[in-house]
């Protein structure tokens, strides 16, 4: 059997066609197709029971941030199940409305809620507490301005 790459040279004039001579053949083996890996195992989170067992709530913590950065405590206790109040009275407008936004996004991950009490104090329940007071009014409304 003659060599395709060599026919090729000898056709476009880069090799002479003179010297040709037979090469060993290889012995020829079956074609086995490489085992494919379908990727990473998954591995699945676990699925809420419809009736989960309620821990039982002995405390609520009161936060006071002063920075933003006060957020990493408020999220700790909140994803343990406490509840927590939260009072922006020591910070700047402009950190309380993203300390509030990060609560609201936490609160709406862990199918909590975020209430209002005050124009700058806050409540953050975990899905197992139910709060009951009076209905939610105007005063409740998160996009409220911060009044000092």
């Amino acid at each position: 059997m003659s060599n395709p790459i060599r026919k090729s040279m000898v056709w476009l004039g880069l090799a002479d066609d003179q010297y040709e001579y037979a090469e060993p053949e290889e012995p020829v083996t079956p074609h086995v197709q490489p085992v494919v890996s379908r990727g990473a195992s998954v591995t699945p989170l676990p699925r809420r029971a419809a009736k989960a067992v309620v821990p039982e709530m002995n405390e609520i913590i009161t936060v006071h941030p002063r920075q933003y950065r006060d957020a990493q405590q408020i999220a700790e206790h909140f994803r343990d199940g406490t509840p927590v109040i939260i009072n922006l009275t020591q910070m700047t407008e402009s950190e309380a409305r993203r300390l509030i936004d990060f609560a609201s996004g936490l609160s709406t991950g862990l199918r909590g809620r975020i209430e209002r009490v005050t124009s700058k104090v806050f409540l953050l329940s975990p899905e197992h507490i139910t709060v009951t007071g009076q209905e939610p009014g105007a005063e409740s409304d998160l996009d409220a301005t911060f009044t000092g």
